[in-house]
């Protein structure tokens, strides 16, 4: 019961907790797109091109380091074993995309000759990895 001399309280509707929910859910996307990124290759300073496209997810990922090493989807492997592992990797019926993600000091031969191991390999697709500039 409401006194008669009693003013009348407005209504008031508090944002804050509504506030403290949006930047919460904010916060949940951002970290949650943070993770969402797909990085199989090592971390090299790969050469800048203007027509580069982007390519399709199921992709294998051949990395050669600044100093030379070689890599099959971030595992250490010998040029010599390179075919057999990437023949393992390829399911049969598809025709894989085999990326190769070469820094910028590695030498041209090396890239060369790790290329003629893959194309060796039937229905192979090869597709050089490089960032726009």
């Amino acid at each position: 019961m409401r006194l008669p001399n009693e003013p009348d309280v407005p209504p008031q509707i508090n944002i804050v907790p509504m506030i403290d929910v949006i930047f919460a859910i904010l916060t949940f996307f951002i970290m949650s797109t943070l993770f969402l990124t797909r990085s199989e290759g090592l971390p090299v300073d790969v050469p800048g091109a203007a027509t580069s496209e982007a390519q399709p997810q199921n992709q294998i990922v051949v990395t050669i380091n600044q100093e030379g090493q070689l890599f099959l989807d971030r595992q250490p492997i010998a040029l010599d074993d390179l075919t057999t592992q990437t023949q393992e990797l390829v399911q049969s019926g598809q025709s894989p995309l085999v990326v190769i993600n070469a820094d910028t000091e590695v030498n041209h031969g090396q890239v060369v000759s790790v290329m003629d191991r893959l194309r060796a390999i039937e229905g192979v697709r090869l597709a050089i990895a490089t960032q726009r500039p």
